[in-house]
């Protein structure tokens, strides 16, 4: 079974923006999060697929309704940090701080507690090795954080589903979905990998990669479905990202949604997970 994820996060939560979108601005932003992943929820349900919603613990504290909409409509719900903050950016004391006031967060709105975990912009890698350990202290049992992509990874990682032990304990690592194409590793499930290809391309690599037996963990962020989102001036690297091809983009997942098989993140790797 394929998994079928979204980062529960605002517009303007954007690793390393500068100072216009700074967290110390947040509050004054307009917020987007609640219709937007309105729109999600309205999606799965028509093509009655149950998904993982990765919230935000800033997003949590303001919106617990919106929690506790996703939970009502049976989905899972994991953790995506309190802050939005790189883990690499952090130190194991913070981390776990942070990571705790999400789950407080996330509690106090309504939801159980969260055992799966993804770190903001895949920043668990080579610089955060650590924080697999602080995760299964923190009673964590699966981790969505490292890519196999250069960009934000590494091209080493495994692409499939695997046992990772750590000095406290094992934690299983469901990485996103990514395909070769023109000689390169791109995110096809996710970001502008997913938003630039066709339905049809994304649903034969998924196909292509069911039938040696890996899923295809998908990934996307309400702020993608924005009819009408807000924009401000961003880096080249960082507006490509998050600009790149958004119009028409809810049809072509639904397209993908109703034509491949989609879980939760729990359904899917039950099976690797420790005893």
């Amino acid at each position: 079974m394929n998994v079928f994820t979204v980062d529960v996060e605002d517009w303007f939560h954007v690793c390393g923006a500068g100072a216009a979108l700074d967290r110390v601005n947040w509050d004054r932003l307009p917020s987007r999060v609640v219709p937007t992943t309105r729109r999600l929820l309205d999606a799965l349900d028509r093509t009655g697929v149950r998904a993982t919603f990765f919230v935000v613990g800033w997003v949590a504290e303001r919106y617990p309704s919106l929690v506790h909409e996703i939970v009502s409509a049976g989905h899972e719900v994991g953790s995506h940090g309190h802050q939005h903050r790189r883990v690499y950016d952090l130190g194991a004391n913070e981390f776990a701080a942070d990571i705790t006031a999400c789950n407080a967060a996330v509690i106090n709105a309504g939801a159980p507690r969260p055992r799966a975990f993804r770190a903001p912009e895949w920043s668990i890698n080579e610089r955060a090795q650590w924080a697999l350990g602080e995760l299964t202290r923190a009673q964590f049992h699966t981790d969505c954080s490292m890519a196999p992509l250069r960009l934000v990874g590494s091209l080493d990682y495994s692409r499939v589903p695997h046992v990772r032990q750590t000095a406290a304990g094992a934690i299983v690592e469901v990485p996103p979905f990514v395909a070769d194409r023109f000689g390169q590793v791109m995110p096809l499930g996710w970001g502008w990998g997913l938003r630039m290809s066709s339905p049809r391309r994304v649903l034969r690599t998924i196909a292509r990669a069911n039938a040696v037996g890996a899923p295809a963990v998908l990934t996307v962020h309400p702020w993608e479905v924005d009819p009408d989102p807000p924009r401000v001036v961003l880096a080249p690297q960082l507006r490509f990202a998050h600009y790149f091809r958004l119009s028409g983009f809810e049809a072509r997942l639904t397209e993908i949604l109703t034509q491949a098989p989609f879980s939760t993140l729990a359904a899917t790797t039950a099976r690797l997970r420790p005893a």
